[in-house]
């Protein structure tokens, strides 16, 4: 009787140690699909506000790229008097574009202002005037994107007036300062929308962190019981967290990027306001923000579990 006492308890401890197996073998598969399916949300809830900080990045450049092309656009002419040659405004042009604010410079001879007016009016000036061409030549300047307003047009316009034969310094006054006017304060608009998106982004990305680091509390709790130090505990998850933060930057790029070549499709003269440089700098943002961001959330998180008693686990 008593060996079939404890051939039965054998047997009903054998049972349990496969049961035990069974289950903690189904609890491990469980516990890694319910990990994968959080690192694939949190992947794709870090990269979607990645494209948030990417557009604004994005914005920011290319309305930088606006501002300067559309103020390399505002011409000034020079207006020449009549007994000035051509060979002489040649002249002038080769001494006129060594200046550091030329963009671009041009010269408009007085056949050519005389043959633009008859195709606009739709008959030839001259005939009004006894066959005299009624227009002097001129040189139209673009400046650089530095220059390009009142203030330096100011002692630019005095610098071309000391030239020979120059009658007038022309340029659209108004125009400039309402272009600079309104460049500035779009330029204000995108600098506070991107402070603003760089917090919000900031506390969404914290909030989907901690939530994986949560399902994970117990475990850092019995990691400290052991003895383990913070940096010990800490170093998987900051990696865990770089690893997340490089695969959303790069979803988020490839969003991006689908985004500006669906653009480019739509309007190919997008090429002289977005160029490689740009996409260069947004995606190199977009990666550093994922990484930084990523990593300091992993730290406070686990810092903020770390610094609990096990009694305080349960209450949260």
């Amino acid at each position: 009787m008593h060996i079939v006492g404890a051939n039965f308890v054998i047997l009903q401890q054998n049972w349990v140690i496969i049961a035990y197996s069974i289950m903690k073998k189904r609890h491990t598969k469980s516990t890694r699909r319910s990990g994968r399916l959080q690192t694939v949300t949190l992947c794709i809830s870090t990269a979607l506000v990645l494209i948030l900080l990417g557009l604004v990045v994005f914005f920011t450049l290319t309305g930088r790229n606006l501002s300067a092309y559309v103020k390399e656009n505002l011409q000034v002419t020079m207006m020449l008097e009549q007994d000035m040659t051509d060979n002489e405004a040649q002249t002038i042009m080769r001494s006129i574009a060594q200046r550091p604010y030329i963009k671009t410079i041009h010269f408009i001879s007085k056949e050519s202002a005389l043959k633009d007016a008859a195709k606009q009016m739709g008959a030839d000036p001259s005939t009004f005037t006894d066959g005299v061409n009624p227009f002097s030549s001129s040189i139209e300047l673009t400046l650089t994107s530095d220059y390009a307003n009142n203030d330096s047009l100011v002692w630019i316009s005095k610098e071309l007036k000391k030239y020979p034969k120059v009658s007038d310094i022309s340029y659209q006054k108004d125009l400039i300062e309402a272009v600079n006017r309104n460049l500035t304060k779009i330029g204000m608009a995108m600098l506070v929308l991107a402070i603003l998106l760089t917090f919000v982004s900031f506390s969404l990305i914290n909030n989907t962190v901690r939530l994986g680091i949560y399902a994970r509390r117990f475990s850092i709790h019995t990691m400290k019981l052991v003895g383990a130090s913070w940096g010990f505990i800490r170093r998987p998850f900051v990696w865990s967290a770089v690893g997340v933060g490089v695969i959303a930057a790069l979803l988020a790029c490839v969003v991006l990027g689908c985004g500006i070549y669906a653009l480019y499709q739509y309007e190919p003269e997008i090429v002289t306001l977005v160029t490689w440089r740009e996409m260069l700098i947004t995606g190199l943002s977009v990666l550093l923000c994922g990484i930084v961001i990523t990593v300091i959330c992993a730290n406070i998180s686990v810092n903020r579990f770390l610094r609990m008693k096990a009694g305080d686990l349960y209450k949260i």
